[in-house]
């Protein structure tokens, strides 16, 4: 690193040291697995101090692909990767000859969908950003493999991701995992992220929340608490447990440090019931029989921790399901109406739901884990029973209507449910439930299930517009007209004929 540039930094923030060249592929690891859009890192070391080697250990572990040809852009100075997470810009500056060529090679353009890495960042003076992470790499002792890695940056973001980075690895150290190579999964919309850990041919999925360098903005906070959002991972363990503990797939806990928000658990799979797209008719049945089974069992509001703690289930309050279904005035409303609903429609639209609502609080209550559709349900090939569905992404359990998760299921918001398939699953879910108890409130449940699923579609619907108006995620928008029949569909009740009236006014 060039005198000036040092001078102008607080001073290494992180400093370690390697001993071969396995920790080097390891630590570029863990610094791939907290890369975001428009990062930087700067290289710095002596010829042979083993920039390139980092880089290109880096850049494979950011695409999940070990064997990933790494050319050197020595010549063609700068090397893009279009990667399906984001891009990742590799840049060779050595032979730049003035530091206002770096402008020509597009930088700035790259850094606005991706991140970049560049080696020789000196050649370029002043003309990087200010928040980038610099790497010096040096070879204090004569050991040839011996490097030492000295991070600077006085941006925050940076010691706290590379602080959390360090903290998971050190975690799967006392899991028995030190050299396991970590995998971006997913990265959630919360501040949950996911990945697999991989040693030889065994895998298992680590995750890590909170995420933390990412401060909750206090609207958001506030939902969260409103519709009761899980806030750590102790509902992640609390629910599991009770999954298992219930005879049901939920992936068994490998290890844990809740203080720090680390889970390891076992790997279900990624297969769906959704095949190319489309519903398996087979796989939906089965998780018919999840549910099924669920509903007919006495699940509890409290639920003990390992540690000796409790863990609350929250009730999933009627302020709570108001609260979401006014996400579709939030955000869907504005969007086709062009302006923000008025006092006056928001005080009908609460009105109606709360009526509703109130008309079916006498049916069933019990789990409800909210978010029962088809990318939470992992096809288990060659089990059987309820054991062929694994379950997952289940810590927003709440206590409420369980025909919401029937409802959930049934009009599934990432694929085409026809009313046939949708009939065909409702009646075997009334099969298995008559078989449990000549008790079951068929009529109950039948308006139970129309209100939950308006009040559900209502929620994605506005969620799907705020990922694509907040958060840039246009793609979620071709989901809407799905979502609208299905909406259509429930609302077609006599009973929910005054919200079938209002939404007749707003949708459009």
């Amino acid at each position: 690193m060039a005198d000036h540039q040092l001078q102008a930094l607080s001073g290494a923030f992180q400093t370690i040291e390697i001993a071969d060249e396995q920790g080097t592929r390891r630590l570029a690891n863990d610094i791939a697995m907290v890369l975001k859009p428009g990062d930087v890192i700067c290289l710095s070391g002596d010829l042979g101090a083993g920039k390139s080697t980092f880089t290109r250990a880096l850049i494979r572990a950011f695409a999940g692909e070990p064997e990933l040809e790494v050319p050197s852009p020595t010549f063609t100075l700068v090397q893009t990767y279009d990667f399906p997470r984001f891009d990742l810009s590799h840049f060779d500056l050595y032979r730049l000859e003035e530091p206002e060529e770096l402008e020509e090679l597009g930088l700035d353009d790259l850094l606005e969908t991706g991140a970049a890495l560049i080696e020789w960042p000196e050649k370029a003076n002043e003309l990087l950003p200010g928040n980038a992470l610099w790497i010096q790499i040096t070879q204090p002792t004569g050991d040839d493999d011996h490097r030492r890695f000295s991070l600077y940056s006085d941006a925050p973001h940076w010691q706290n991701r590379i602080g959390q980075s360090l903290a998971t690895r050190s975690f799967l150290g006392t899991a028995g995992l030190p050299d396991a190579e970590r995998r971006f999964l997913a990265g959630d919309a919360s501040l949950r992220t996911f990945e697999t850990v991989a040693t030889g041919s065994s895998t298992a999925v680590l995750m890590r929340w909170p995420f933390q360098g990412d401060a909750v903005p206090e609207a958001v906070s506030a939902y969260m608490e409103k519709v009761h959002l899980a806030r750590d991972c102790r509902a992640i363990v609390a629910v599991g447990t009770e999954l298992r503990n219930h005879g049901l797939r939920a992936p068994d806990l490998l290890a844990s440090d809740l203080e720090n928000g680390l889970i390891l658990s076992s790997d279900l799979g990624r297969d769906t019931i959704v095949v190319d797209g489309k519903p398996v008719r087979e796989r939906y049945f089965a998780a018919v029989d999840v549910l099924a089974k669920m509903h007919g069992e006495a699940w509890p509001k409290t639920v003990s921790l390992a540690d000796g703690g409790l863990y609350q289930v929250p009730d999933y309050s009627a302020d709570a399901l108001v609260a979401e279904a006014a996400l579709f005035l939030d955000w869907y409303v504005p969007k086709v109406a062009g302006k923000p609903a008025g006092e006056s429609t928001r005080s009908e639209f609460e009105r109606l739901w709360r009526e509703a609502l109130e008309d079916i609080s006498e049916a069933q209550t019990g789990w409800v884990l909210r978010d029962f559709h088809s990318p939470n349900l992992l096809w288990q090939a060659g089990a059987e029973g309820t054991d062929r569905i694994g379950l997952i992404d289940f810590q927003d359990t709440v206590y409420g209507p369980v025909a919401y998760d029937v409802a959930s299921l049934l009009l599934d918001a990432r694929t085409d449910m026809d009313e046939a398939l949708e009939t065909a699953l409702y009646d075997a879910y009334l099969s298995a439930r008559k078989m449990q108890s000549a008790k079951f409130d068929e009529v109950g449940f039948s308006k139970a299930y129309a209100v939950m699923a308006a009040q559900r579609i209502s929620k994605i619907l506005g969620i799907f517009v705020r990922l694509a108006e907040r958060d840039g995620k246009p793609a979620y928008l071709s989901h809407l007209p799905r979502m609208l029949g299905y909406l259509d569909r429930v609302l077609d009740r006599p009973f929910l004929s005054d919200l079938k009236d209002w939404y007749a006014r707003y949708r459009h």
